[in-house]
């Protein structure tokens, strides 16, 4: 089974990846962008991906909402990841000689009040990985970077300080996305299914009478995101994550009533939530 996720070596989301299909027979096939991932699900190049859609600090990763836009792709797992960060140098760094501090500006942001203690400068790359990996390469003994334990392993380093994160409630959600199924999905009483609403035209209260729908029918939202439809300012798609399987009455209900009101409803997946 191939299996696309995204790189970097040493990534969160190679973390993920390996956490999360733990059967035989994977193969693990990276890709540059998260477009490149969905892509490849699309054109059955492999058989899933993983990608990351929503930081609890940082919010929705909308590159990835973007691309389920734009790809026929069903969306069949869900995983958290505890996002931890550590100060990570050669073998024998001392964390007094650290001066610099090199990792991905979200990471950095989130590790303020460390690198402010310690008194060092900060340097941007592209990725938490690559920044470890440049440590590595250029064997620098007065510079660390923010990145995972896993990160560490990946690139023979040594963590010298442990959660160096401002806030400890940081993770990242994961979507697991395959080809769309033939046949309906029979889910679980604790499955959850995303919705892609797309209004065909403005009207007052739009947004509301999307929401007052699935209140009226009890049904419970987990996650609402808006993104512009690109076809005129002021105009918005909505993702709305529900606590129901696609295949549930009150859920079908609710899709039929929106649909008569004049707005394009596509059902993205259903899933249940692993935590890694």
């Amino acid at each position: 089974m191939k299996i696309a996720y995204l790189g970097p070596k040493g990534t969160f989301s190679e973390e993920a990846a390996v956490r999360y299909f733990t059967e035989d027979g994977v193969e693990p096939i990276m890709y540059s962008t998260i477009f490149e991932v969905l892509e490849a699900v699309d054109e059955e190049r492999v058989d899933k991906g993983i990608v990351p859609i929503e930081n609890a600090l940082e919010g929705t990763i909308t590159m990835t909402t973007d691309g389920l836009i734009h790809h026929n792709v069903w969306i069949e797992g869900e995983a958290v990841l505890p996002v931890r960060l550590q100060l990570l140098g050669n073998p024998g760094a001392k964390l007094k000689d650290v001066k610099e501090v090199w990792s991905i500006p979200p990471a950095l942001a989130q590790c303020r009040i460390f690198t402010r203690d310690i008194q060092a400068k900060t340097k941007h790359y592209s990725s938490t990985a690559a920044a470890a990996e440049a440590i590595q390469k250029e064997a620098r003994m007065d510079a660390g970077a923010v990145a995972s334990e896993w990160a560490a392993e990946t690139f023979g380093l040594e963590v010298i300080q442990r959660d160096i994160h401002d806030n400890d409630c940081n993770s990242t959600r994961f979507v697991i996305i395959t080809k769309p199924p033939k046949q309906p999905v029979v889910t679980e009483e604790k499955a959850k299914s995303m919705l892609l609403i797309t209004p065909t035209e403005d009207r007052p209260g739009l947004l509301a009478i999307i929401l007052n729908v699935f209140s009226s029918l009890g049904i419970n939202l987990t996650w609402i995101e808006s993104r512009p439809t690109k076809k005129k300012l002021g105009t918005y798609r909505f993702f709305i994550e529900t606590a129901a399987g696609s295949e549930d009455d009150q859920l079908q209900r609710a899709k039929t009533i929106l649909e008569t009101y004049g707005y394009d409803v596509r059902t993205l997946g259903s899933y249940i939530k692993k935590d890694l």
